[in-house]
């Protein structure tokens, strides 16, 4: 039994490695969220500036759109365009876990599946917003997400200099260096 567990947690580094994914030893970490996030100004479209590498997201163009529905969870659509032009999208809920802590909510898109966390580090609201999401692996490693989103399809090199040294100085100490810049140049709006 503890062959295979080994055999395990050796394919899933090698993978997550070889997708370019940032894995490391341990559990998660628990970094502080925004203080009482108010969910319904988050809805909207933000678009994608930055972020950890995501085996998930092979496009440009990234954009995230997020509506309130009637039983008070967030409808999920995210989209990007792939090398080949067309549309690449799926959709999703994202439901807050605990209402003392509106900022962290758990995100499926697959029924049956896990759900993910979705945590809300701060956002103006109008301008930006830092995201940072862990799953954790037989407790033994962990996979980090990190994002920088935006309203618009750029911000600032100063607000984006303060996003990398908010993600630094978190719980999450996320590598900046790591974050890749999304293509954001060239976009139709593909959110429908």
């Amino acid at each position: 039994m503890v062959l295979v567990v080994q055999v395990l947690v050796v394919l899933s580094v090698t993978l997550a490695a070889a997708e370019g994914q940032t894995f490391h030893l341990g559990s998660c970490p628990r970094p502080s969220v925004q203080e009482n996030l108010n969910v319904s100004q988050y809805m909207g479209v933000w678009y994608e500036i930055e972020k950890l590498p995501a085996a998930f997201e092979r496009g440009k163009c990234v954009q995230a759109s997020y509506s309130l529905l009637s039983d008070g969870t967030v409808n999920v659509y995210n989209s990007e365009i792939l090398s080949d032009g067309t549309v690449n999208s799926i959709q999703g809920v994202a439901k807050v876990k605990d209402p003392s802590q509106p900022a962290v909510l758990s995100v499926s898109f697959f029924k049956g599946f896990p759900s993910s966390p979705y945590m809300v580090l701060s956002t103006d609201y109008h301008s930006y917003s830092l995201v940072y999401s862990c799953s954790q692996y037989f407790g033994l490693f962990h996979v980090d997400f990190a994002w920088i989103l935006a309203r618009t399809p750029a911000l600032t090199a100063d607000v984006i200099g303060r996003l990398h040294e908010d993600l630094a100085t978190s719980a999450a100490a996320v590598d900046a260096k790591q974050l890749i810049v999304t293509d954001q140049t060239g976009c139709d709006i593909i959110i429908n």
